[in-house]
C-alpha cells in the first residue's frame, strides 16, 4: 500500500483527505517513483473545486499533484534510460499528492544533485508550459512578447526561456514586482487603466506576441488590439476565456510533446548558473489544504511545494 491525499467530491480545500491506494505497479516505458517532492498548481484547486468540470474529465477518489520529483523505485518493459536509484523529476496527469507514483519514462528527466528536491519538484509544469507557449505562439528570436502575470510561477520560467532565445518581454505585474522582473531581463509594465498606452511606451517598436497568464479581464482584448490580431494571443487562465475572445486556450493537449526540450532548456539555465526558481512555501504532503489555501489567493511569486 501507499498513501495520498485525495478528493472524493468537489468542493473546498477541506475535501482533501488521507487515503491508501494499492502500490502501483509500472507498465511498459513506466517508471515508478517514490516520491520526495511534488509541486502545487493553479490547476489543482480548479480541479478540486470544480471549476474545470467539463473541461478536464476526472475521475473520484482523485489525487491531485502533477510535477514529482523522487527516486525511481521500480522500471516497467521497455524502459532503459532510467535504474533503480536514479534521482529523477518530471510531469504526471494527476496523482502526484503520494507516496508514489507512476510517470512515463518521456516526462521524466535525471536531477543533478546540485537541484534540491522542492526545486526540482518546482520545475516541470512551469518548464513544459513555457516551452508550449513560445511553441504554440511561434515567438521567434527578434520579437516582442507581452506576458500578463509575469511574475508568477510560469512567467517567471518564460521570461528565462524567452530572454535565452533572444526574445523581448514586456511583462505586466504589480508595482512591487517590477525590479524582479527587471532582474529576470523583462521590461515591467504595471496592471489597470492605461495599459495598452504603457505596454507601447515599453515596446515602440510592437508587441508580436502575448500570453494571459493572470486572467484579469481586460488584459486579453488589449493584447489583441496590441498584437493586432486574435491569432497572436494565448491564455492559460480558462478555455473560457479563451471562446470569449477568440483567442487560442492551451492547457497541454497539444499532439507536439513538449516536456524534453522544456525540461533540456531548465536544466541548461541551471548548469550555466543562472536559473531563478523561487519557492514561496515548502509544507508537507500532510498540509494540502492549507497548500491550496494558499495557492487560491493568488499573487504568490515563486512555488508552493509539498515534501514527502
Amino acid at each position: 500500500m501507499t498513501k495520498a491525499i485525495a478528493f472524493a467530491q468537489y468542493g473546498d480545500p477541506d475535501v482533501l483527505r488521507p487515503i491508501d491506494l494499492d502500490l502501483p505497479v509500472p507498465g511498459p516505458r513506466q517508471v515508478r517513483v517514490a516520491i520526495r517532492a511534488v509541486g502545487v498548481n493553479p490547476l489543482d484547486h480548479k480541479l478540486r473545486s470544480g471549476m474545470l468540470d467539463g473541461f478536464f474529465p476526472i475521475s473520484f477518489p482523485w489525487v491531485p499533484g502533477h510535477e514529482v520529483a523522487g527516486v525511481v523505485e521500480a522500471v516497467g518493459a521497455e524502459v532503459t534510460e532510467f535504474a533503480v536509484g536514479d534521482e529523477v523529476f518530471g510531469s504526471v496527469h494527476g496523482g502526484g499528492y503520494a507516496e508514489h507514483a507512476l510517470v512515463e519514462a518521456e516526462l521524466l528527466a535525471r536531477k543533478p544533485a546540485s537541484l534540491s528536491w522542492a526545486e526540482a519538484a518546482a520545475l516541470p509544469v512551469a518548464a513544459e508550459t513555457s516551452e508550449r507557449i513560445l511553441g504554440v505562439l511561434g515567438v521567434r528570436p527578434g520579437e516582442t512578447l507581452l506576458v500578463h502575470g509575469a511574475a508568477g510561477g510560469v512567467g517567471t520560467l518564460l521570461l528565462q526561456f524567452a530572454r535565452a532565445r533572444g526574445i523581448t518581454v514586456v511583462g505586466t505585474a504589480s508595482e512591487p514586482n517590477h525590479e524582479y522582473l527587471r532582474s529576470l531581463g523583462a521590461i515591467p509594465v504595471a496592471y489597470g487603466e492605461g495599459l495598452a498606452e504603457r505596454v507601447r511606451a515599453a515596446a515602440p517598436g510592437g508587441v508580436d506576441r502575448a500570453l494571459d497568464a493572470s486572467g484579469k479581464a481586460d488584459e486579453v482584448p488589449v493584447s489583441i488590439e496590441l498584437t493586432g490580431s486574435a491569432d497572436r494571443v494565448l491564455t492559460i487562465t480558462s478555455p473560457m476565456a479563451g471562446q470569449q475572445h477568440g483567442v487560442r486556450f492551451t492547457g497541454g493537449d497539444e499532439v507536439e510533446q513538449y516536456h524534453p526540450r522544456a525540461f533540456a532548456a531548465a536544466l541548461a539555465l541551471h548548469g550555466a548558473g543562472t536559473l531563478v526558481l523561487p519557492i514561496h512555501r515548502v509544507l508537507p504532503l500532510a498540509d494540502a489544504a492549507e497548500a491550496h489555501r494558499i495557492s487560491e489567493h493568488g499573487h504568490l511569486r515563486g512555488k508552493i511545494v509539498l515534501t514527502v
